[in-house]
Formats: C-alpha cells, structure tokens, sequence
C-alpha cells in the first residue's frame, strides 16, 4: 500500500470495445476472419516474393519487411481484442501490457518508415533509372531497412521510458482493446507534462520526417512522368505507384487523424474505432491492395502456380 492508501497496479484489465454479449459473439467471428485474412495474405505475400525471381528487386524486399511488419503489428493486437469477447474480464500483467504497447509502437513507426523508403525506391526508378541498381544496391536497401527498425526502435523506447518513470495506482481498467499510450497515460498516479510532450515530439517527428520523404519524392516523380512525351511511358510508371500510393493514404490518414488532432475533438469510441483501422484492418488490406493492383505480383503468382501444377 502506499502512504495514500492507494494499492499499486500490477495488472491492468481491458475493457475491450462492447459489454453486449451478442456485439462479442459477431465481432469475434468478424475480426478471427480479418485476422486469418491478414495473416494468409501477408505470409503468401513474403513465400511469394521469397520464390518468385522476378520480384528479387528492392521494391518488393522492402514490401517482404512490410508484410512482416504487418502480421507482427496484427498479431500483437488482435488476439488480446479476440480475448476480450470470449470472457468477462482480461487481465494483463503491467509488463505484458508495456511489452505490447512496445512491440506495437515499434512495428507502427517501422511501418512509416518503410512506406518513406518504398517511396524513395519509386522516386529513384522513376526519375533516376540509369542509376537504380547503384542508388538501390543489395547494401543501400540493407542500411535503410536496418534504419527503419533502428528508428522504430528509438521511438518506441522513448515512450516505454517515459511510462517506466511513472506510478500506477488505483484504477486498473483501460478503456480500450490494448494498452496503448494515452489511455497508460491517464491511469498513472503521477501524471506529467514531460511524458506527454516527449512522447509526442517523438511520434510528431517519425510521422514528419516520413512524410516529407513521401512527399518530396512524388512531387519528384510527378515532374518527372510529366515530362514524358510516351502516354504509355506515363501510365506505367504510373501504375507501379498505385499501389503504394493508396497504401500511404490510408496508414497516414489514419495516423494523422488519431495523433495530431486534439483529444477534446474526438470521443475514446473514435479513438478506439480509428485504432481498430491502423492495427487490425490496414495489415489485412495492404496485401490485398499490392496483389489486386499490381500486375507483376498478379504475374509472378500465375507463374508460381502453374510451376507447382505442373510438378505434381
């Protein structure tokens, strides 16, 4: 006890997103099928691209790292929501709920950092192609994706020791579906500015720096497709941005609405429905938006399939 009387937390209870029994049973079903979805999708990508020669190019290993990034975020997410349904109370130690608001922070900004970089590849191709195979060499793309996990990385240690240096006391119950920051941040008996500020300076820095990336290189590559004389030329180079593009806007669309716009705008139901999207819903929509729109991934699974129809 402390000289309070307040009992010190070591475990905290997720309340989840609904108390009404039947809304448990039919968005367990929903979101067991999203997750199976999301992690078929991202796996068939990654053996896709692993057997596929034709996607041996930088584009798709960063794409490979995504798909990881994408089961793993999901993974640290969902079966803790899918819980939730099943029984009336989901307890979680204090420090499995830091390790995962860890593991998702670091998957989520690597995320961001993978898409700033998948756009520089674009922006390389597209308006430097002589130079691609130096500017993206095998050890050019191992430094930026070990970049993109080391800047994650930083991020997310940022704000585990921000919350390490806090006490939790009193209420335990997170009104949310995991442990994220905020609502970690509430429940603590010795709530400062410092961890609030720092916390955001962190992930107003990651998400910044990441968007001037994107959108320095497709102002670039927007020039550089306008000067093309061939319509032909335009529409594929085009066509090998689509994908990304669409990607983009909704995990930054997502991102921009839940972390930059002030609490007092948005409800702890809004929050929860928006984090809903970036941590279950985007991991299960990427692969879908970088197969069914993209013709070499369409290409090289028709290949990989008649390859393994006509070994057996």
């Amino acid at each position: 006890m402390s000289i309070n009387n307040c009992t010190t937390v070591t475990e905290f209870v997720i309340l989840g997103l609904t108390d009404d029994p039947t809304l448990r049973v039919i968005l367990f079903v929903i979101f067991l099928g999203v997750y199976a979805v999301t992690l078929v999708g991202n796996l068939s990508i990654i053996i896709l691209i692993r057997n596929s020669s034709q996607l041996h190019t930088p584009m798709y290993f960063f794409l490979s790292h995504l798909a990881f990034v994408d089961i793993s975020n999901s993974s640290t997410v969902t079966p803790v929501m899918l819980i939730t349904f099943l029984v009336d109370k989901t307890s979680i130690p204090l420090g499995g709920c830091l390790a995962q608001f860890c593991f998702t922070a670091t998957f989520g900004t690597s995320e961001c950092f993978l898409l700033a970089v998948m756009a520089y590849d674009r922006y390389v191709a597209i308006c430097s192609p002589l130079l691609y195979s130096t500017h993206m060499s095998a050890r050019v793309c191992t430094l930026l994706f070990i970049a993109s996990y080391l800047g994650a990385c930083i991020n997310s240690w940022i704000s585990i020791g921000c919350l390490l240096n806090l006490s939790f006391c009193g209420s335990n119950n997170i009104n949310h579906f995991f442990c994220d920051y905020s609502p970690l941040l509430k429940l603590s008996k010795n709530q400062n500015d410092l961890a609030e500020i720092l916390s955001a300076v962190s992930a107003g820095s990651v998400l910044i720096i990441t968007v001037v990336i994107i959108i320095i290189s497709y102002v670039y590559i927007l020039f550089s497709v306008l000067k093309m004389k061939s319509t032909e030329g335009r529409s594929k180079a085009f066509s090998t941005c689509t994908s990304h593009l669409t990607a983009v806007t909704l995990f930054y669309g997502t991102l921009t609405f839940i972390y930059m716009l002030p609490n007092s705008r948005y409800s702890t139901d809004e929050n929860k429905f928006v984090s809903i999207f970036y941590t279950v819903m985007i991991p299960m929509l990427n692969p879908l938006i970088y197969s069914l729109r993209n013709n070499e991934v369409k290409g090289a699974l028709k290949k990989l399939v008649n390859r393994k129809h006509n070994f057996s």
